[in-house]
C-alpha cells in the first residue's frame, strides 16, 4: 500500500474532526476501534449457520431481528488465530455501505469494551514497514496508555474484490 493511500485512509477517518467517538473491543488480547456511528448493536452470541464455500473469515450468517446477515471473525482477516467463545464474548452488528448498498455485518469480538473519544493528536497512519498485518486493513493506530488501539479499514476488510484470507504474501 503506497504512503499516498494510507494517507487518503487516515483521512478518510478523521475528516475534519479533532476527535472520534469510538466502540473499543478486543480480539487476541489486542485492543481495536470501531467508530461509534457504524455500530447498530452489541449481541450476546446467537445461534450460527455455517455458509458452505464462504470465505474463512465470513463463514457463518446470523438472524438479526428477522434479517439473515454474515458473521465474520475479523481475526482471521488479520492472520490471528482463531478461538474459542468465552462468556465476553460478543457480536457486534455494525452498517456499512459497501458497492453503494447499505449493509448489515456481524463482527466476533472477545470482549467488548467501551464507548470512548480518541484524539486525532495521538493518533498516525500505519507504518509502511514492520506490520505483522496488512497496512490497508487499518485507518490508524491511536496511542492511549502506553497502547496503541487499531483502528481497522473496514471498508478495505469487507470490499467484494479483496482476498481475506489472512496476511497476504509480501504486503506486510
Amino acid at each position: 500500500m503506497s504512503e499516498a493511500a494510507r494517507k487518503l485512509d487516515y483521512d478518510a477517518i478523521w475528516g475534519t474532526d479533532e476527535d472520534l467517538s469510538v466502540l473499543t473491543f478486543n480480539l487476541n488480547g489486542e485492543t481495536f476501534a470501531i467508530e461509534a456511528t457504524v455500530v447498530q448493536e452489541i449481541l450476546d452470541l446467537l445461534p450460527e449457520t455455517h455458509v458452505p464455500g464462504s470465505k474463512p473469515f465470513v463463514s457463518s450468517v446470523i438472524n438479526f431481528r428477522g434479517k439473515v446477515i454474515p458473521l465474520s471473525d475479523i481475526r482471521l482477516a488479520f492472520g490471528m488465530e482463531a478461538v474459542e467463545a468465552t462468556i465476553d464474548s460478543r457480536i457486534i452488528v455494525i452498517e456499512l455501505l459497501l458497492d453503494d448498498e447499505t449493509t448489515l455485518i456481524g463482527i466476533r469480538t472477545d470482549k467488548v469494551n467501551e464507548v470512548t473519544t480518541l484524539p486525532k493528536v495521538a493518533s498516525e497512519p500505519p507504518p509502511s514497514v514492520g506490520m505483522r498485518w496488512r497496512a490497508d486493513y487499518i485507518s490508524c493506530l491511536v496511542k492511549r496508555d502506553g497502547e496503541f488501539i487499531i483502528v481497522p479499514n473496514l471498508q478495505a476488510i469487507f470490499a467484494p474484490q479483496r482476498d481475506r484470507v489472512g496476511v497476504a504474501a509480501g504486503t506486510n
